[in-house]
């Protein structure tokens, strides 16, 4: 007997149903173990990775707090806890790895072991995992204790590159290369370092004036550092009142 047209789109559709899924469940007994161990897999590394955020965070956080106490006990002249600084210096953060460094070859180079501070500058001025300014400044540091038991001209090649006007370390650095020049008796080299570090708004006051005396013992005019001050801070003293 004949089924209606209504009847017979309805029959096809449950068919269509049907088929579905049975091939829904089929799929489903084929891969569902995998989709859902995919799902779990993939919840659990997201949760991972929001524990190891929170967990980094907080390292950081504890690495800091321990490094500013070190360092305060450092810069009072004191020594801070020998394993804790070890520690630190083997942090996973190359800033406060370097960090601790540093405090570490102060502290020896306080007590004495001279030899061993300039041992840690050195490997640290090469370490590649650290960023230029940090290997830069451990050069410097490293040829300052080492300075009295160098060749000048050992202490002029090293130097070299950050006895350049503009360099972040060029104070430091201009300074042990002009002193060294005047040991070697070219005092017509020394002399335009020392001029140009007395110019160097950026140097520390206390090294620019000692390199305006030491440049106008050699015979070389400066321009005075107050007057150059006043001037890159846009005249505020000539303003004042």
């Amino acid at each position: 007997m004949a089924l209606p047209p209504q009847s017979s789109e309805a029959f096809v559709r449950e068919v269509d149903d049907a088929v579905r899924q049975d091939q829904l469940l089929g799929f489903w007994r084929r891969f569902g173990v995998w989709i859902a161990a995919a799902v779990v897999a993939g919840l659990v590394a997201f949760a991972g990775w929001l524990y190891w955020q929170s967990h980094s965070n907080t390292q950081s956080g504890i690495v800091a707090e321990e490094m500013s106490g070190l360092l305060d006990v450092v810069a009072a002249g004191g020594k801070p806890d020998a394993a804790k600084l070890d520690e630190l210096t083997k942090a996973s953060q190359p800033g406060y790895r370097a960090t601790a460094l540093l405090a570490k070859a102060a502290v020896a180079a306080q007590s004495g072991d001279t030899k061993g501070a300039a041992a840690i500058y050195k490997a640290m001025a090469a370490d590649t995992k650290l960023d230029q300014p940090w290997r830069d400044l451990a050069l410097v540091r490293q040829t300052s204790v080492e300075f009295n038991q160098m060749k000048p001209e050992d202490v002029v090649a090293r130097l070299k590159p950050l006895a350049i006007a503009g360099d972040p370390w060029f104070g430091s650095a201009g300074e042990m290369t002009a002193i060294a020049y005047m040991k070697m008796g070219k005092r017509d080299l020394a002399g335009p370092i020392f001029a140009a570090i007395a110019k160097d708004t950026k140097a520390p006051r206390s090294l620019r004036s000692r390199a305006g005396q030491m440049a106008a013992l050699l015979g070389i005019d400066t321009v005075d550092t107050e007057s150059l001050e006043k001037g890159a801070n846009g005249g505020t003293d000539a303003n004042a009142g």
